[in-house]
């Protein structure tokens, strides 16, 4: 268990760096290319996708630590809750927040692509690593 926390601890603080960087390169491209973006909505929107994205991670990495049986199951049950905690988020955002316009939409896709990516990278990297 020691060692899924451990390796948990790493890639977390991977994760908010990642987060960190895009909510710079956001505001970089906002000053630099003059288009308005609400900061403090990418800051939201960022910060519930890295806490989803963390969830999952810790599902995956609790996992890694248990017997083999169980891996399979952690990673089914990490992506899925994954999957369904974006959903419910999209929706709520959409319909009850009700952000359409098409800045927040734009960077709602482009915040879930990059996360949703840099999640499914780390679990690959660890599968491939422990297949070896």
């Amino acid at each position: 268990m020691i060692s899924g926390l451990k390796y948990f601890s790493k890639y977390f603080l991977l994760l908010l760096a990642f987060a960190a960087l895009i909510l710079i390169s956001c505001k970089l491209f906002s000053l630099i290319s003059g288009i308005s973006l609400n900061i403090g909505e990418i800051c939201i929107q960022t910060f519930i996708f890295v806490f989803i994205a963390g969830i999952t991670l810790y599902i995956f990495f609790r996992g890694q630590a248990k017997e083999p049986g169980s891996r399979t199951f952690h990673s089914m049950v990490a992506i899925s809750l994954k999957f369904i905690l974006e959903m419910i988020f999209a929706l709520f955002w959409f319909l009850v927040v009700k952000k359409c316009y098409t800045e927040s939409v734009i960077m709602f896709f482009v915040l879930y692509l990059s996360l949703t990516s840099f999640s499914i990278f780390i679990i690959l990297k660890t599968l491939k690593n422990k297949a070896l």
